[in-house]
């Protein structure tokens, strides 16, 4: 029997009978039939491909850099659709979507005495940036530059980078340190997230750090 695949990329919907982690291909017989816009079938293929294809997905998007779905929840309906709020008391990212409405994802943040608070904005955005250390965080050794796509690279997936205090929101190489005090200054997510957020979001777009 030759099944439909599903194309499911970072946080769009899984077609209904899935059982899967995001961002892979998963073999579907409901998913023949496309009913939204947001998801899309490429095929048929046969099951004995679908191992595969599952296994060159988690090595392509790097095996513990996924995160769950980010739920959406109340925030206050002050908050213009299209905000970025981050509490960095709470380890949580809020990016407004409609008044009084929000998605919530897990994030790092930065350590004591490192964090910044104010409003600030998006002023870049970029995928797998390579990344130079700042004078904070080299000290006296000379400027390096991390490669694009390197696995030293602790940008991650994509940067959204602000107009303060050199900060950026950006992706990891290091899942197991998001929800924790460790960064910098800066706003750490799983790299499937920062890649949703991405797709959101614009140069321009306002951004709250918070307690």
């Amino acid at each position: 029997m030759r099944f439909p695949i599903c194309q499911i990329k970072y946080n769009l919907p899984i077609c209904t009978g899935a059982d899967v982690t995001r961002g892979i291909m998963v073999p579907n017989p409901l998913c023949a039939k496309v009913t939204s816009s947001r998801r899309r079938c490429i095929g048929a293929l046969s099951p004995y491909a679908v191992p595969l294809l599952i296994i060159l997905a988690l090595l392509s998007d790097g095996i513990g850099s996924r995160a769950v779905a980010a739920d959406v929840v109340h925030v206050s309906p002050s908050l213009q659709p299209g905000t970025i709020l981050v509490r960095t008391g709470q380890r949580k990212l809020y990016y407004v979507v409609s008044p009084g409405e929000a998605l919530r994802y897990s994030v790092g943040v930065g350590r004591a005495g490192k964090q910044w608070f104010g409003k600030t904005h998006i002023v870049t955005m970029a995928l797998k940036p390579a990344w130079s250390p700042p004078a904070i965080i080299r000290g006296n050794r000379p400027a390096w530059t991390v490669p694009s796509g390197s696995p030293q690279n602790p940008m991650g997936a994509a940067a959204l980078v602000l107009a303060d205090a050199e900060l950026a929101i950006h992706g990891t190489n290091s899942p197991g340190s998001i929800g924790g005090f460790v960064s910098w200054g800066c706003i750490r997510m799983h790299n499937s997230d920062v890649m949703d957020l991405y797709a959101r979001v614009s140069v321009g777009a306002p951004v709250v750090i918070a307690q």
